[in-house]
């Protein structure tokens, strides 16, 4: 369980992250959540849940204002941080050889830059409370199995699952765990652009022949987050329909 633990989210508001912060809530944490808008469904949370989650309305393009804004300006070492899901991320789909230069680094400030900045802080938070936390970060099936137009949006998260291992190693010796969630195609907002036919295309790669849903990716995600995966860190966790 992760009753009364403070667990930070980022990319909540909507799709997947929405979906962790639910099931995060049935499991009795304190969710910090981050988010460019407020929508209605995490309204609604705040609304029910008034005294166990809180809300930061930041752009994470704005990675200079990271560590004052969230860190120090809201969440600072006075808060322990348990847990830090890293979910928020955009898309910037396009084969290589259209690359543009100003759209890619705007990707690569909100995928990597951002986490980076943010774990930088959370592992002070835990480090000067003593916490033994857990760190999530939120990868993408397409670093591990190619797919056309997904060469620099699945660069990004295998930068993450690169830096997710060696702060496991890192920091393993505090207790502090860093672990990966490979996560499926899943009918979200990001792959709302796809046709019916190049959704098939993906789901009939995979063994379920089905999308991963967001219901198991959440799950999972709170799994790692919690007592009970303590011997887990340094992993690619894939929840994936079992794509081939």
């Amino acid at each position: 369980m992760l009753k009364n633990k403070n667990i930070l989210v980022t990319g909540c508001s909507r799709g997947l992250g929405l979906e962790i912060v639910k099931e995060l809530l049935l499991e009795g944490a304190n969710v910090y959540g981050v988010s460019r808008t407020l929508t209605p469904e995490f309204n609604s949370f705040l609304e029910q849940y008034r005294e166990r989650v809180f809300f930061k309305k930041f752009d994470l393009n704005a990675t200079d204002e990271i560590e004052i804004k969230i860190f120090k300006e809201w969440l600072n070492n006075k808060i322990s941080i348990h847990g830090f899901v890293n979910n928020a991320a955009v898309a910037y789909d396009d084969i290589i050889t259209n690359m543009n230069l100003d759209l890619l680094e705007s990707m690569f400030k909100v995928n990597v830059f951002s986490p980076l900045i943010a774990v930088k802080s959370v592992l002070r938070n835990m480090i000067f409370n003593r916490t033994k936390g857990s760190v999530v970060h939120v990868s993408s099936i397409s670093v591990h199995t190619g797919y056309k137009g997904l060469s620099m949006y699945a660069s990004s998260k295998g930068a993450l699952e690169a830096f997710s291992k060696n702060t496991a190693r890192e920091w393993g010796e505090k207790q502090i765990r860093s672990n990966c969630l490979v996560a499926g195609f899943m009918e979200t907002e990001m792959s709302g652009t796809l046709s019916n036919e190049q959704k098939a295309r993906i789901f009939n790669r995979t063994s379920l022949k089905v999308p991963t849903t967001l219901n198991s990716v959440a799950k999972t995600v709170c799994f790692l987050l919690s007592d009970g995966a303590e011997s887990i860190t340094g992993q690619n966790i894939h929840v994936d329909s079992g794509t081939i």
